[in-house]
């Protein structure tokens, strides 16, 4: 009973999962567009149809890995396309694009949370609120490829950038190996604000 039960929690988190960052990567797609750049429109990313999102290795390999091999479980989505040429201030609306995502995670969890707090039944959402607040701070990050290191392309050139963002894999990666203390604070802080927009009433 307890493996099922597992089982569906798993099953559960993966479905939030997906949701959750289909609404982060839809978000991109609207800002981007939104600046003059319809190249993610156009890739049919402009959409909340997870199944538009969803990278087989980033977001569904990766995660089950990490957790079983009980590490923090982190995955993406495939990466939304922007073409920088088509924005008319390209290192400020690639920023603003990249902050959309995490934008709209902070927003649907205050809604969910706030949700939660004037109706307690409704309890079973947390895990909407902790999940889109955990890829909110995650993706906040200055670390390349996250959403947060394109606050590097407004103060480096853009040879520089493109190389730091070349990089990024690799610098990422080495992070979620080696950087575990960072992570009980990024859980610390979920739990926090999570436990705040629930009992706000």
């Amino acid at each position: 009973m307890s493996f099922l039960s597992g089982l569906g929690q798993l099953i559960l988190g993966f479905a939030v999962f997906f949701v959750c960052l289909s609404v982060h990567e839809a978000a991109h797609a609207w800002m981007a567009n939104r600046l003059g750049d319809p190249t993610s429109k156009f890739d049919g990313r402009l959409s909340l149809n997870p199944f538009r999102h969803i990278d087989l290795f980033g977001t569904i390999l990766l995660p089950l890995f990490l957790i079983i091999s009980s590490l923090p479980a982190f995955g993406y989505a495939k990466p939304v396309m922007v073409n920088i040429n088509n924005f008319r201030k390209p290192s400020r609306d690639n920023f603003l694009t990249a902050l959309a995502g995490p934008a709209a995670n902070l927003i649907l969890a205050v809604i969910f949370g706030l949700v939660i707090s004037l109706l307690p039944a409704l309890s079973f959402l947390t895990i909407l609120v902790e999940v889109n607040i955990i890829l909110a701070i995650f993706n906040l990050l200055p670390i390349p490829p996250l959403d947060g290191s394109k606050v590097w392309h407004l103060i480096l050139d853009d040879e520089t950038y493109l190389s730091l963002e070349r990089y990024g894999p690799f610098i990422l990666i080495a992070f979620i190996f080696f950087a575990g203390s960072v992570f009980d604070y990024i859980f610390t802080i979920d739990f926090t604000i999570t436990s705040f927009l629930t009992n706000l009433f």
